[in-house]
């Protein structure tokens, strides 16, 4: 967070959260976010800030629009409120589908037996990075699971060649 964000940002959200709503010209609270405009030290102009109440970081920084006289920020009001929480809480829920995407990884192999579901799932432990490789048939019964590096690279190549392998641990 810059500095600036910092210090626009005393109190953390959590104690934000113990008031009651918030409505100012330039600070709203309520549905669990504060939204707060900010002087922009990068230009002339003005931000507002978007924290999830009990956070620390704001999820969503952005411009904010002058007032009719140029030189404050317009006030916020409910409607902007309310968009800026919808795109905030959608921000959010982005970066959280990329996490899981880059966690999470799963291919189908058609075998003779029958359709085989290969997943590949990493537990980003700071101590213990590892990953699990699993396989289950197409009634989602598993038929295989065993550890792996984290930097297993699951694709429909190494998915085939471990099920041709009897499920084995990959070197």
């Amino acid at each position: 967070m810059t500095e600036a964000i910092a210090n626009e940002f005393p109190e953390s959200a959590s104690e934000a959260a113990c008031d009651s709503a918030i409505n100012e010209p330039r600070l709203w609270t309520g549905k669990g976010w504060t939204a707060r405009v900010i002087k922009n030290e990068e230009d002339e102009g003005w931000a507002v800030a978007m924290i999830k109440d009990g956070e620390s970081e704001p999820a969503l920084v952005g411009p904010w629009t002058m007032g009719r006289d140029k030189k404050n920020p317009k006030p916020l009001d409910a409607a902007a409120f309310n968009t800026l929480v919808k795109t905030a809480a959608e921000v959010l829920r982005r970066h959280e589908q990329q996490l899981h995407a880059q966690l999470h990884k799963q291919f189908s192999v058609n075998t003779p037996s029958g359709r085989v579901c290969v997943t590949l799932d990493i537990v980003a432990d700071e101590y213990d990075p590892h990953a699990i490789l699993a396989a289950s048939d197409a009634a989602g019964d598993e038929i295989a699971r065993v550890r792996v590096a984290a930097s297993f690279k699951l694709s429909p190549a190494s998915a085939a060649a471990w099920i041709d392998d009897e499920f084995r641990k990959p070197a």
